[in-house]
């Protein structure tokens, strides 16, 4: 019998790329696959309405799914600022800003962020999100 292949798992830049493209596509289930069962997501800084921290895959899937489900905000592009590799092969750091655009496509804004991606086995295990909750929460009002 042949020897299968087992496939090859994701680095964090790999990841990185999936997790960025999960957000245009404002899938809930694509990004929440791209979690361990047991990760953690945190959100440093909190603003009213949003949650300080989300744990375990089903936690991220549901939030982010309520989240995207209930916004009128479509992403129109993530520029990607910058990309550190760290002294840990299994951290990448992640500068962005957001650009989205509400459903009228007359109003524009931006959002910048940070990400801290912890990934083990090809899995996002713990992330930092450091985004500005009241700039998202504003957009779509």
């Amino acid at each position: 019998m042949p020897d299968l292949e087992a496939p090859a798992v994701r680095t964090p830049r790999e990841v990185l790329a999936c997790y960025y493209r999960a957000m245009l596509d404002k899938s809930a289930d694509d990004l929440a696959d791209l979690y361990a069962v047991d990760a953690v997501h945190e959100f440093p800084f909190t603003s009213p309405g949003f949650p300080a921290r989300y744990e375990g895959r089903e936690a991220v899937r549901a939030g982010y799914r309520a989240a995207w489900g209930a916004s009128p905000v479509q992403v129109e592009e993530i520029r990607k600022t910058a990309a550190y590799e760290t002294a840990d092969p299994e951290v990448i750091i992640a500068e962005h800003v957001v650009v989205g655009t509400l459903p009228t496509g007359r109003t524009t804004f931006t959002v910048p962020g940070l990400l801290v991606l912890h990934v083990h086995n090809g899995l996002i295990t713990r992330v930092r999100d450091y985004m500005d909750g009241l700039r998202v929460a504003g957009a779509g009002e």
